[in-house]
């Protein structure tokens, strides 16, 4: 809480020194990659001290780790936007999916939430940060749709969600790559939700 001479409490100096760092990182881990990029270029950028940085981040790995939740919000900010207007579960489940395929597309994202992510972190972890955001809101929209009664008889919610985050992913890197279009994704989501869907 500010006092009445305007300074800043520790906790939002703090706060703005973390909010910098993962703006810096996640600029030259997403141009230059985790390997290529060394804390002291870091700490240049933002004209903070190593001190500072060691003090919010005890490695480059978990300040890494903070850069990957911050790209994963960007992803969700684009699934939660596309399915927004949806008519019901399974155009949300489209739009969603079109978006987060678009969303994984762009360079920085792609090369930190998809490359980086599991090779930095490991796989377990960088799950555990899936889980926390896009996969998340994978399942969120597959539960709807299982409530509204639409969900294919006889799959459960979460293989199916692992399944589709699979496809998802691989087709995100395949387009970033040239190897897919558009129109073929997007095709092949809807039949891939359509197989997994039934009838309204």
């Amino acid at each position: 809480m500010t006092g009445g001479t305007g300074r800043r409490s520790n906790r939002e100096r703090s706060e703005d020194t973390r909010r910098r760092l993962i703006q810096a990182a996640r600029k030259a881990f997403a141009d230059k990659g985790y390997a290529a990029t060394g804390t002291p270029e870091l700490v240049a950028a933002t004209g903070l001290s190593r001190g500072a940085l060691y003090h919010q981040f005890p490695d480059k790995a978990a300040l890494f780790r903070a850069v990957l939740e911050d790209a994963q919000q960007d992803v969700v900010a684009a699934i939660d936007a596309a399915a927004a207007a949806a008519p019901d579960a399974l155009a949300a489940l489209r739009r969603g999916s079109r978006a987060f395929v678009a969303a994984c597309m762009r360079p920085g994202i792609r090369r930190i939430v998809l490359i980086d992510g599991p090779a930095v972190l490991g796989w377990q972890v960088w799950r555990e940060v899936d889980a926390a955001h896009a996969l998340g809101t994978l399942i969120a929209g597959l539960d709807a749709l299982a409530q509204a009664g639409r969900l294919r008889p006889g799959l459960t919610v979460q293989a199916t969600a692992l399944l589709l985050s699979g496809a998802l992913n691989e087709a995100a890197l395949a387009a970033s790559e040239g190897r897919l279009g558009d129109a073929e994704i997007a095709t092949a989501i809807d039949a891939l939700l359509d197989g997994i869907s039934r009838p309204a």
